[in-house]
């Protein structure tokens, strides 16, 4: 019933072969990098996911009950009697709010170095910066990627507003809360976009999507704030120079409403988007990492983003989580009742639900060869 896991289509001996190390919280909300490498990845070639609490399981079918052929093992040890292909190198695919390593985080990244493993880490802890980690890489021979070490300082822009010049249809997606699923169905609708024949390119805001493979994007949150917008700005702007699509899909972060975080006020700036699309979780009682924070309504979350914005939310997604397929079909006809707004579920629904849900909003779209009035 529901679709398989977006893969790469490029041949996997082009991709470095890479283990996931995500114990104790794969598919639950700080494996969130795990989680979306699972589902889609450019960049690497995902071998398998180390999670003890489930090891021997498909990590496909624990994610989204559709099988992937990745093994979740128990440890780094495990995997020749799990996989074929040495690994590479270490994907560090945690994301807890901290943003920073437990003791044996750097016990596992350390033993991965020492088996000759590059490490790839998003947070904010940067690996070049620990000592005793940047010493074994060095006498390894192994790399170490910070994704969420900005540029330095003076080469940060400002805002500049060349975002004007960009003549395609910007979409953002925003959400009620972080780890939410944005960033999915930024991937998802982009996917779906291209193989509809509309020409479509995301922009990454965050570690996992850059993680994956997005050519274009920042690390938002480890930009200082002066430059967030103008970093963002740049990156769209240069999406749109090296691509000229017909729509750029920019991955959202945190929620606008959300209490603890500036991200989503950024990207509104940043891409100025002529449509946003929506991601909210029905289950979800309370903000993820906030307990004592209720979870706003989407028709609030929808006004705020509306009048902050000065744009339009054109469609609403389901993060299904804790939720039936029948209880998802319900909300989804709810939500469109009440918001009047289409609304569908990007993991669980069609695709071209969301390809529908563009094209009614920017029915131009349709036309090729007519450039699209926004």
């Amino acid at each position: 019933m529901h679709p398989a896991p977006i893969h790469s289509t490029l041949p996997a001996d082009l991709r470095p072969a890479a283990v996931v190390y995500c114990e104790g919280q794969f598919a639950r909300i700080d494996g969130k990098t795990a989680n979306g490498l699972v589902r889609a990845s450019e960049r690497y070639r995902i071998v398998a996911v180390i999670d003890s609490t489930l090891a021997g399981q498909d990590a496909g079918l624990v994610l989204d009950d559709v099988p992937s052929g990745i093994p979740i093992i128990a440890s780094l040890d495990a995997w020749p009697q799990a996989v074929l292909i040495r690994p590479d190198m270490l994907i560090f695919g945690l994301a807890p709010l901290s943003g920073l390593m437990t003791l044996a985080d750097r016990s596992v990244v350390l033993g991965a170095i020492a088996a000759g493993m590059d490490i790839v880490s998003g947070l904010h802890e940067f690996l070049e910066d620990d000592v005793e980690i940047a010493d074994a890489a060095r006498t390894m021979g192994v790399t170490l990627h910070d994704v969420r070490r900005p540029r330095p300082t003076k080469h940060l822009r400002m805002f500049t507003g060349a975002i004007d010049r960009v003549e395609c249809v910007r979409i953002a997606v925003l959400g009620t809360d972080g780890a939410i699923g944005k960033r999915t169905t930024s991937t998802i609708l982009t996917k779906a976009l291209n193989d509809a024949g509309i020409r479509a390119v995301m922009v990454g805001t965050g570690q996992t999507g850059l993680i994956q493979g997005a050519a274009y994007g920042v690390a938002l949150d480890a930009i200082p704030a002066q430059f967030g917008v103008g970093e963002l700005e740049g990156a769209v702007v240069s999406a749109w120079d090296g691509e000229h699509p017909e729509v750029i899909v920019v991955e959202g972060q945190g929620a606008l409403s959300h209490p603890a975080y500036l991200s989503s006020t950024v990207v509104l700036r940043a891409s100025r988007p002529h449509a946003v699309v929506m991601q909210h979780a029905p289950a979800r009682r309370v903000l993820s990492d906030y307990p004592d924070r209720p979870m706003p309504t989407p028709a609030s979350e929808i006004a705020l983003i509306e009048l902050f914005g000065k744009t339009r939310v054109i469609g609403l997604t389901i993060n299904h989580e804790n939720m039936t397929d029948a209880e998802v079909t319900a909300a989804a006809a709810g939500y469109e009742v009440e918001l009047g707004i289409p609304a569908t579920d990007a993991l669980w629904g069609s695709p071209e639900a969301l390809v529908t849900m563009v094209t009614d909003a920017f029915p131009a779209l349709l036309m090729r060869g007519d450039r699209v009035v926004v």
